[in-house]
Order: C-alpha cells, then structure tokens, then sequence
C-alpha cells in the first residue's frame, strides 16, 4: 500500500513534525508493506525524518502573470467562477502524485481550524476524482470553524479520524458519518534523551513554552506571564526551563522566549533550550521536567505522554478536546482571555502544584489509553483498504 501524507508545511514547527514521525512509525508498524512518502511545503526540513520511503517538494507554485496558465486562469475565474484550473496548477507538486498512490492522508492536524481552504479543497476533489482513498488525519476543527463549503469538502474523505471527542462530536453533530475517534499519533512518539544543561535540577525543572502566536492575538499575556515565572521563582525553588518547539521565521518561539531569558537570567535558575533541536529530542527534555507549561499543542502532548503535569496556554478545540479526553475535564486549560490575567495564571500554577500526585497518577492510568487509541487510527485506515 502506497500513502501519500500532504498538507504539511515543513518540519520547523517540531508539531508538524511529530505527527509525520509518529504516524509513520505506527502505520508501518502495523500495516505490513506500507510504504509513505510525504508531500512536504519545506522537503529539506524533513530529512530528519527517516522512516519515510520519500520526501516530494509539495510547495506551492506562483502562476506567472500573462502565461499560458494565468491568461486561462483569469478566464475560468472572471467568466465561470471556477477557480479549479488555477488550485490545480497552484498545488502542481501534490496533485501530479495522487496517481501513483493508493492513499492520500491529509495530515495538518488543524489545517481546517483557519478559515477556507480552496487549495486542499481541490487537492481532495481530484483525489477522489482518480478513485483514490482520501483520509483527515487526526483532526481537530471548531463549531466556530464550520462552513457549509467546508462541510461539503469533508463528506467527500472516505475517512475522518478526530484526534479527541470534542470534535468528534461536532463532527457527528453536522451529519457526517464518514468520523471516528482516535487520539493524535503523536502520543506514542518515541524519545531521545540528550545530556541535561548546566543548571538543570533534576526532578525539580519546570519547562516553560509560550509561542508568538499566542501573544500577538492577546498581547496583555506577555506581562502576565513575566508575573507568572516571577511567582515560580519567589515561591518555588525550581529551575526553569525555557522551551521552543517551533523555531520558523516570523513564528519563532525562541526568539520570545530569548526575551524572557534576559531578564531573568540573572536569578541563576532560568535556562533556555536550544532552538536546533528535533521533536524527540525536545520531548527527551520534556520527558524529564516536573511541570510543563506551554501553548504549543505538541510540547504539551509530550509532556502528557510522560506522564508530567502540565498547564496549557491560550487553548483551542484541540488543547481542551485532549484535556477533556485524558482527565474528563478541561484541567489546567486557560483560554487566550484568562492568560492575560496574571492571578489565574498563578492560582492555575498553584493548583498544579498542589495537585501534582494526583495528575501524575491520573495520567499513568489514562495516556496508556490515549496511545491505544492512536494505534485505533491505523486499524480504521487498514479496514478502509482492506
């Protein structure tokens, strides 16, 4: 069986490339022969990647003005409002390899959360146009990120996996009954543990991610999370450890938390993480933290998944849809409001201070569960072609 992920911009965002390492891992683990090739926006940043079978240059290509494509394009949109011609040549890369695969897995994870998307449309229709399997990859998507355009998009997979029940049942709720449940692959994402840095206490570090994106939609955030980590330092006797997990040009999290890092460095407890690190390595370091907070969604899972007590920042369907799942409420999740409130931001640390037996030992019992259900994603794809 030949799969081909797509809807996937590159490996700097160590999310993205998670989901590729993970989902490649337990596909070929549990379908015999599989073979996966990722159609990637950034190829080069996911050579790292090397369980994959290929790697295709999936970026987007210009329409040149007054060529052959554009005079045709501008005709079919100005006259037909038919904008396929133009996606098709726009997404070239992608659509010239549907016909040598079986599958094709789009696999953004929360690509449906922002806005139309015209281009994976097109991608989608002409997958199914060359009878091909079409699957959504462990998804999450809003109430609030619904349209009747995308709902028509998503009656045509032949399989929609929703990575927590939130959206699963949203999903329901709009009539699809192409949906089932699993959890993000990512969860079951092997590690790797490098040497601890200078000034890492063991047992006693706090990790501390927060991303670019987070605070430009809530800009007051930024004070109170300088008061939140003064509170971890006045009150505690944890190092901190400042930790990116995405490191692309204009969404860098190290470059933000390289400001936080200046201004307290001097306290001699507070370190910053390299930004060159891949997703296993980045959860070698989460692995062995006694806390984490972070806004990333996949800095987040793999703290969860070794069983570290975690707070989350600025939530989204599927930050609370993943809380919910694994302790049957949304804990320790505070929506991009609440983070700009300096007293709920420490009352929430406090109370996962207070609480740290009980969730460790919550999440020993569930996440064993959580990964059980990310293998369940496979199985659904395997009875799809089988």
């Amino acid at each position: 069986m030949k799969i081909m992920m797509f809807a996937h911009d590159g490996s700097l965002n160590r999310g993205c490339e998670a989901i590729v390492r993970s989902s490649t891992h337990i596909i070929k683990e549990k379908i015999r022969g599989a073979k996966v090739y990722l159609a990637s926006g950034k190829p080069e940043t996911d050579k790292i990647i090397t369980k994959l079978d290929g790697i295709y240059d999936g970026a987007s290509l210009p329409i040149k003005k007054f060529s052959y494509d554009w005079f045709l394009s501008s005709v079919k949109v100005k006259l037909f409002k038919d904008e396929s011609y133009a996606l098709g040549r726009i997404h070239n890369n992608i659509v010239k390899r549907i016909p040598e695969m079986d599958v094709c897995l789009s696999i953004g994870g929360d690509n449906y959360c922002y806005g139309e998307q015209p281009g994976w449309y097109e991608i989608n229709r002409r997958v199914k146009a060359q009878g091909k399997k079409l699957v959504l990859w462990g998804c999450s998507i809003g109430e609030e990120d619904m349209s009747p355009r995308k709902l028509e998009d998503l009656k045509q997979f032949d399989l929609i996996l929703a990575r927590e029940t939130l959206t699963y049942n949203m999903l329901r709720s709009k009539g699809l009954r192409n949906v089932k449940l699993c959890a993000d692959a990512a969860f079951t994402m092997e590690k790797q543990e490098l040497e601890l840095p200078l000034g890492w206490q063991e047992g006693n570090t706090i990790g501390f991610n927060f991303s670019p994106l987070v605070w430009k939609k809530n800009k007051d955030s930024q004070a109170a999370v300088d008061k939140l980590l003064g509170h971890i330092l006045k009150t505690t006797d944890m190092t901190i450890a400042l930790t990116p997990h995405v490191i692309e040009a204009g969404n860098d999290d190290s470059e933000m938390l390289q400001t936080y890092y200046e201004k307290l460095k001097d306290t001699g407890r507070v370190l910053l993480l390299p930004n060159n690190l891949n997703a296993i390595q980045y959860k070698g370091y989460i692995a062995r933290m006694r806390f984490f907070i972070g806004a990333r969604t996949h800095a987040t899972i793999a703290a969860y998944s070794n069983c570290v007590p975690t707070m989350v920042l600025g939530y989204s369907v599927k930050s609370k849809g993943i809380a919910r799942d694994l302790f049957g409420e949304e804990k320790l999740v505070l929506s991009l409001e609440e983070i700009s409130n300096s007293s709920k931001l420490i009352a929430k640390f406090d109370e996962m201070v207070s609480e740290e037996k009980e969730i460790r030992q919550r999440l020993k019992t569930t996440i064993p569960e959580i990964q059980s259900m990310s293998y369940k994603a496979v199985d659904y794809l395997n009875t799809l072609v089988h």
